[in-house]
């Protein structure tokens, strides 16, 4: 039986939707580097897709390693504004300086050295906006039930602002406004305008509560003993394999859609907004179930039907573009699953460690699945290096890549991330921490807290 635990009251929709709101420009930055940017560079920048791939690797490989500084940095942090503010506020100016550079002002010819360089810039960004906001979410709500719905607002506003990025390309070839090139410079500029917007009106309009617990303390000690924790562990390696299938996805669809099912660049990036779309439909029964038999087993089951979803959709014949959407919009709907839920449980898992050591390491440990997750980035982009391996060419000309290439892009795209969506089902088997125990854990934190004050 759950035990009762006094609850704190339950946060307004327009509290939610204010503190949501920096994940409009947040999530433009999220599908841009797997999906938009690499492309782009290797398209009308011009660099070759090995390179590419490469580079998008070594950055996010340096930038694994600022995840647990930054992590570190946020629960050591204590300023009037809060923890996890202030970190947000810092991001503002470095992204919008990365957008620039990344979106706007690079012209064709532009070297390695140009992307590596700015690219960390971006990530550096990135890293404290998103780990700032994820930490802040914790705080927001503690309850389990309630943490689904902050999360779930957190994931409906990532998805729209997907939704909005995506769309402005396509708005702009089809209006007869510009290229494709120049959709990307607007995205850029959209993204420049969006951040100190949305991320001034949740500073201003959302409070930021602060967790009772001892200075962090344990560096690296502290770190690598997270992952000893079951629940850590589970969640870890969910969350990668939930990373890399949709990171393939996303960094191979266009040559999918354009090469093995013949469809233009257009067609494609609306196959991407329609899935995207579904995704929104579906979050808000994903997060009402996980309130029914929790989240655990919701994500558990997401994962499953998300991997029947998607294979069958990859294999509906390509000609057909109203049959393509309706398969991609069914294989959409269990996308936002992984994406929220995880990060709410890896908040129900931060009360249990708080339980355990009396620290709260909530900025630490979103900055570990942070890393998982980027880490998962990293090795999405392998079938960038296979297919340059192979001989594949992003832009084939007349003569078209080999059947064997080809063959190879089916299988990278279609069977690959089935297997690893339906790995991540399998490893939630015996997930430790239930909607009961998280119960008793934080009827336990009350208990000492009330002790302490």
């Amino acid at each position: 039986m759950r035990a009762p635990v006094a609850d704190p009251p339950r946060r307004s929709n327009v509290v939610l939707a204010a503190f949501s709101g920096p994940c409009l420009p947040l999530a433009a930055f999220g599908v841009a580097l797997p999906v938009t940017l690499p492309e782009f560079y290797a398209t009308f920048v011009g660099l070759e897709l090995g390179v590419v791939a490469g580079v998008f690797m070594a950055v996010r490989l340096i930038d694994i390693l600022f995840d647990p500084l930054i992590g570190w940095g946020m629960d050591k942090t204590r300023t009037r504004l809060g923890r996890y503010r202030p970190w947000m506020a810092l991001s503002i100016p470095i992204l919008m300086l990365a957008a620039l550079t990344m979106f706007v002002t690079v012209q064709p010819g532009a070297g390695p050295i140009y992307l590596f360089g700015w690219l960390l810039v971006l990530y550096l960004g990135f890293s404290m906006g998103t780990l700032g906001q994820l930490g802040w979410a914790a705080v927001l709500a503690p309850q389990y039930d309630q943490r689904s719905r902050v999360y779930g607002w957190w994931q409906v506003f990532n998805i729209i602002g997907v939704i909005l990025i995506l769309v402005l390309p396509t708005i702009v070839v089809k209006t007869g406004i510009g290229t494709y090139v120049d959709g990307v410079r607007i995205m850029g500029w959209a993204i420049i305008i969006a951040l100190p917007l949305t991320f001034g009106l949740a500073m201003l309009a959302v409070p930021e509560p602060v967790n009772a617990g001892a200075p962090p303390h344990g560096g690296p000690r502290a770190y690598l003993g997270l992952f000893r924790m079951k629940t850590v562990r589970k969640l870890l390696i969910a969350d990668l394999l939930l990373g890399i299938a949709p990171g393939i996805t996303g960094s191979l669809l266009f040559f999918f859609f354009g090469q093995i099912k013949g469809y233009d660049h257009t067609q494609a990036s609306l196959f991407m907004l329609i899935y995207f779309m579904a995704g929104l439909v579906g979050a808000p029964f994903w997060a009402w179930l996980a309130t029914r038999i929790g989240k655990d087993r919701t994500l558990a089951l997401a994962s499953l039907i998300f991997a029947a979803f998607y294979v069958g959709a990859t294999l509906v014949p390509g000609g057909n573009f109203a049959l393509t959407a309706v398969a991609m919009f069914i294989a959409g709907l269990p996308y936002a699953a992984g994406l929220f839920l995880l990060r709410a449980m890896m908040a129900d898992a931060g009360d249990e460690v708080r339980l355990e050591t009396g620290v709260d390491r909530t900025g630490l440990m979103f900055s570990i699945l942070s890393a998982m997750t980027k880490l998962g980035h990293v090795f999405a982009l392998i079938p960038y290096w296979i297919l340059g391996q192979i001989g594949f060419k992003a832009m084939p000309g007349i003569e078209g890549n080999s059947d064997f290439a080809l063959l190879m892009l089916q299988i990278l795209f279609i069977a690959v991330p089935g297997l690893l969506l339906a790995g991540a089902a399998w490893v939630l088997r015996g997930y430790p921490l239930t909607p009961a125990r998280h119960d008793e854990i934080r009827a336990a934190l009350a208990q000492r807290d009330a002790g302490h004050a």
